[in-house]
């Protein structure tokens, strides 16, 4: 069959159509980063007796910690191969149920397997959300924005981060709330951000470009018409004629193998490209979130009490990036940007730690540091996620981005802090240099990479980016007779 359907959804202008798509799915990461810095703030009220749930705090930060990013990346895979098959409306619906009622189970937590159990499962709902989420977005929004709605969107994890370490020395606050009570309010809390954020999603559509290849072209075609129906009427102009169409061969799902022959052997430089950003990112990140409150209270003598706070400035840093950023990455391109923030965040926090090693620093100016380092840092990784999302065909485009997520979640969560806690737990100067100069080196290298791999995708469309396996097939049928 043959579709406009891609390019009349790429020169669509921004509406409020549009609006409604990114906040109706990109609200997700402000649920993640709520999840993870408030269980890690929240650790040691846990472990203090009369929280109602018998658990140490080195159980919270590890065992538990271990098994949320275990579950992220089983559902980053197990979902990102069901939204390939089963669309992306109907898995992003049902992982954002799964991380509903993980949340809500957590919050009545009674013993530590159970919190266990369910933050596994919270994991399990936020890494399929990723696939999910991330295909949507890029197959819903125009070419021309894709590059800033995506930082931006996944940027916004740092809102979640911020809000939840301030929200947890509200709950924390034994003046307002019992010690078996607060922290369990502040699961539910995010319990109830999530219910919102369902009545929101449930009015985002299915993706036009998946229906049309699994065979729902009519619903396809319907979907786009009443969106440009919209937009005309909210601009009193005509849109213009699409310029180009693709035909492809109808299919209702991809195989693992010929994913995976797509991913490694089609686009071998664009796997490794994936590889690179997120292993870089995720070290990055490790060598100085991990350890950021033990670093401000052994060194710089902060309460700990007081580290949320930090924390929140250091998050709020980590948004502006993405915000203040975004437009450059479709403006002055992929390539110059993306290995322009991992480069210059790597050689930047290189910097942060000889003036560290030099006691050149202090509570202040550590954070001040960090803030400019993870400023350029978070732009970065946010444009990791965009690249696996978009230089892969359509048909492996959730898995291709839940394994190259899993792939960087592993690396950071499983070898970052294995490598990264003795430093920075270690109270020696040089160690917790040493962790930043790892991190660093990775960025770098990430950065390297991206010289000579990235993709110039900035403003096009995502099937001239990658052809997808349909229009292959497409093309492949029609020339087998004629080579007969």
């Amino acid at each position: 069959m043959t579709t406009e359907v891609p390019a009349r959804l790429d020169r669509l202008p921004w509406s409020r159509w549009h609006w409604m798509i990114v906040i109706g799915l990109g609200t997700v990461w402000i649920l993640d980063g709520l999840e993870v810095t408030v269980v890690g703030n929240i650790a040691s009220r846990l472990a203090e007796p009369g929280s109602g749930l018998p658990i140490t705090d080195a159980q919270v930060t590890g065992m538990a910690a271990a098994l949320y990013v275990a579950g992220a990346c089983t559902g980053a895979l197990v979902f990102g191969w069901l939204t390939d098959r089963y669309g992306r409306k109907r898995l992003f619906l049902i992982t954002l149920g799964v991380y509903l009622a993980a949340t809500a189970l957590t919050a009545v937590s009674f013993s530590a397997w159970w919190f266990f159990l369910f933050r596994f499962l919270t994991g399990f709902g936020i890494g399929g959300e990723y696939a999910a989420i991330n295909s949507a977005i890029d197959e819903l929004i125009p070419g021309k924005y894709r590059g800033r709605v995506d930082l931006v969107i996944n940027g916004s994890f740092w809102l979640g981060a911020m809000g939840g370490s301030l929200l947890s020395v509200l709950m924390l606050n034994t003046n307002f709330f019992a010690l078996n009570v607060g922290w369990r309010l502040t699961f539910a809390l995010g319990v109830v951000l999530g219910l919102v954020i369902l009545l929101v999603r449930r009015n985002v559509p299915e993706s036009p470009r998946w229906m049309f290849i699994h065979g729902r072209a009519e619903g396809a075609e319907e979907l786009v018409a009443a969106a440009e129906r919209r937009i005309e009427d909210e601009t009193g102009r005509r849109l213009p004629e699409p310029d180009k169409a693709i035909t492809i061969r109808t299919r209702k799902s991809t195989g693992f193998i010929e994913i995976a022959r797509t991913l490694f052997r089609a686009y071998p430089r664009r796997a490794v490209l994936g590889l690179a950003l997120f292993i870089g990112q995720a070290f990055l990140y490790n060598a100085i979130t991990f350890g950021f409150g033990s670093i401000l209270v052994k060194f710089f003598g902060v309460p700990s009490g007081d580290t949320g706070y930090y924390f929140a400035v250091i998050a709020f840093g980590n948004f502006l990036g993405p915000l203040l950023l975004c437009g450059l990455f479709d403006t002055v391109g992929r390539r110059p940007m993306i290995s322009g923030t991992y480069i210059l965040s790597g050689v930047l926090l290189f910097i942060t730690a000889w003036m560290f090693g030099n006691g050149w620093l202090n509570a202040t100016t550590m954070t001040a540091c960090w803030c400019v380092v993870l400023f350029f840092a978070s732009a970065g990784a946010s444009s990791a996620y965009l690249t696996v999302s978009e230089v892969f065909p359509m048909e492996t485009r959730a898995l291709a981005i839940a394994c190259f997520y899993a792939i960087g979640t592993a690396a950071g969560g499983i070898s970052g802090p294995l490598i990264f806690s003795d430093l920075t737990a270690s109270g020696v100067v040089a160690d917790t240099a040493l962790a930043f100069s790892i991190g660093a080196s990775l960025m770098v290298a990430a950065g390297l990479v991206a010289v000579f791999l990235a993709i110039p995708a900035e403003r096009r469309p995502l099937e001239d980016i990658a052809e997808p396996l349909s229009a292959r097939a497409a093309a492949a049928s029609a020339s087998g007779p004629a080579d007969g």
